[in-house]
């Protein structure tokens, strides 16, 4: 496959949280020891859950999501506690916690390599005002040619329109353009409204998207070079 640009999502693709420390944080002030490992594995296994059969959740108010979300979190790792006293002691730990938002290993790398080869680095992503200053605080908004942003352009994947305004604003066509997001429903579809080619990135194996089976399951942003 010929590609002369990379389109990218951004949470969970090149950025992560550092939700899963900060959590087991708020455990331990409940009196709970749980690894990390568990943890990781946990909430990974939620996020596919709520991508899968809550479709566009997690685009409104975090008070509307997120008693669900840590409720099936919780119990998937067995525990039975007070939702509202636990996310408000994770609230008070994040807002805590300088850069919450960091690159996942290897991604400066992938850019860079993709810049060295003169292919186009974009970014389409549902994320709100927030978006451009968590990347220049993650230092990887100077890799990116174009940035569309659901808030900005007042549309949200998987509607095809985001996808043809990022189009437009690059002037390139989808038949030369990938697409690399870690949500199947929003990511891969959409794109493939589009004409886009599509790759999801699943840092754990096939764990939680077992149901994909029409396209390419990467498992590091490093593999994406095996399909351009």
């Amino acid at each position: 496959m010929t590609v002369s640009f990379v389109w990218f999502d951004v949470g969970y693709t090149l950025l992560y949280m550092q939700r899963e420390k900060t959590y087991q944080q708020a455990l331990k002030e409940c009196g709970h020891h749980v690894s990390l490992d568990n943890i990781e594995r946990e909430f990974h296994l939620t996020d596919k859950l709520f991508m899968r059969e809550y479709p566009g959740i997690f685009l409104k108010a975090r008070e509307e999501y997120m008693p669900k979300y840590l409720g099936i979190l919780n119990d998937r790792l067995g525990l039975n506690l007070d939702v509202p006293d636990l996310d408000l002691r994770w609230e008070n730990i994040k807002r805590q916690t300088a850069h919450y938002w960091l690159p996942f290993s290897g991604v400066r790398e992938v850019l860079s390599e993709l810049k060295k080869r003169s292919i186009g680095r974009g970014i389409i992503s549902n994320w709100d005002q927030t978006a451009r200053d968590v990347l220049t605080a993650s230092g990887l908004i100077e890799f990116f040619d174009h940035l569309v942003i659901s808030c900005e352009v007042d549309c949200t994947k998987p509607d095809k329109r985001i996808f043809e305004i990022a189009l437009q604003q690059a002037g390139v066509s989808a038949s030369d353009c990938i697409y690399i997001g870690d949500n199947y429903y929003d990511d891969a579809l959409g794109s493939r409204k589009v004409g886009m080619n599509a790759l999801v990135i699943n840092r754990f194996g096939k764990l939680g998207v077992e149901e994909i089976t029409d396209c390419p399951v990467i498992h590091r942003l490093s593999d994406l070079f095996d399909h351009i």
